[in-house]
């Protein structure tokens, strides 16, 4: 197994410029902790994601950090011209050294897809033919592309990345249906549903790459939320007073519109309830550990992506969350 950072980088009801300073000291303890990857969320105009740029914040964390990969989970595709976006990835890749992560996705939110004056209805459609243009654009000299959307005749495309013919790709998952797509074009994968939801997802992941011969060499994790203290009794004292100020912030733009999430179900009124869920825990290094083994066996994960910082946790509460994960769980796990 290994070991991400899935992270919304929400609001904590700190100062912005603490809140990016914080978040950087986090990804410099991820990178001295051995941990795989960083993935951060791309929202805007809501409280759940600060970094509505994540590309402006990973090329911060490329600078302040040597092995730790990093990439959106998900660049909202249609929110991007893809030519910028294609410049943008060949720079960070080539910035990090090759250590760049490329999440892709449409974007779930129509109220934020509304603000970019999108049509939701037809961003499915804008995804995937922006996904097309994006790898293409990546591995070429001159992109020529003939789209519904998109067209471009003769492009020199001057910026490559490291990793060729493109950065590895993540895709989120939520039912099974959707995995068939990511399994069929050698897309790492994260769900955050519960267990028993996940299980099924996977099964299928496997099952499509198995039928056509691909190698089992993929990411398939799951997201949890995780506090990690030296007693169960003070880390379930940060989730509680952290959880509900992340859920706050989940909820915001849509209760702003007098609507409720599709996924609301997911994130109930406390931490107790979403623990029982399978989707959370809060504890000591043990309790973490066999909370990670049971998951793990429940859902087939070969990734684990904890959100290690939410709601209003400080920094030194997550630093120890970090800190207790490396070197309590982490190996025990590996």
């Amino acid at each position: 197994m290994k070991f991400g950072v899935f992270d919304h980088l929400d609001d904590a009801g700190a100062p912005l410029g603490a809140l990016y300073a914080d978040r950087l000291q986090f990804a410099e303890a991820l990178d001295r902790g051995g941990f795989h990857a960083y993935h951060l969320a791309e929202h805007h105009g809501t409280p759940l994601g600060m970094a509505a740029s994540p590309g402006i914040f990973l090329s911060a964390l490329a600078q302040r950090t040597r092995t730790l990969r990093f990439g959106p989970m998900v660049y909202l595709l249609p929110f991007y011209h893809p030519l910028r976006l294609i410049e943008e990835v060949c720079m960070l890749d080539q910035m990090s050294g090759g250590r760049f992560e490329l999440g892709v996705g449409r974007g779930v939110s129509p109220f934020e897809t509304a603000n970019y004056s999108l049509d939701f209805a037809q961003t499915q459609a804008m995804y995937h033919e922006a996904f097309q243009v994006l790898l293409k654009g990546l591995d070429t000299e001159e992109l020529n592309f003939e789209g519904k959307f998109y067209r471009f005749s003769k492009v020199p495309m001057l910026l490559h990345p490291v990793q060729r013919p493109h950065p590895p790709l993540w895709y989120g998952v939520s039912i099974p249906e959707n995995a068939d797509w990511p399994a069929q074009n050698d897309i790492n994968v994260i769900s955050l549903a519960p267990p028993q939801a996940v299980r099924p997802i996977f099964d299928r992941y496997r099952s499509v790459r198995c039928g056509l011969s691909k190698p089992d060499s993929t990411l398939y994790g799951v997201g949890r939320h995780v506090v990690v203290a030296e007693t169960d009794a003070k880390a379930l004292d940060i989730a509680r007073r952290a959880y509900p100020k992340w859920r706050a912030s989940f909820f915001w733009l849509f209760e702003h519109h007098g609507a409720a999430p599709r996924v609301g179900a997911l994130y109930p009124n406390t931490f107790e309830e979403v623990h029982a869920l399978g989707t959370a825990v809060a504890g000591s290094p043990e309790t973490v550990r066999n909370f990670i083994r049971a998951d793990s066996e429940t859902t087939g994960a070969n990734y684990f992506a904890p959100w290690f910082a939410f709601g209003d946790m400080t920094l030194p509460e997550i630093l120890q969350s970090v800190d207790l994960f490396a070197r309590e769980v982490m190996p025990a796990l590996r």
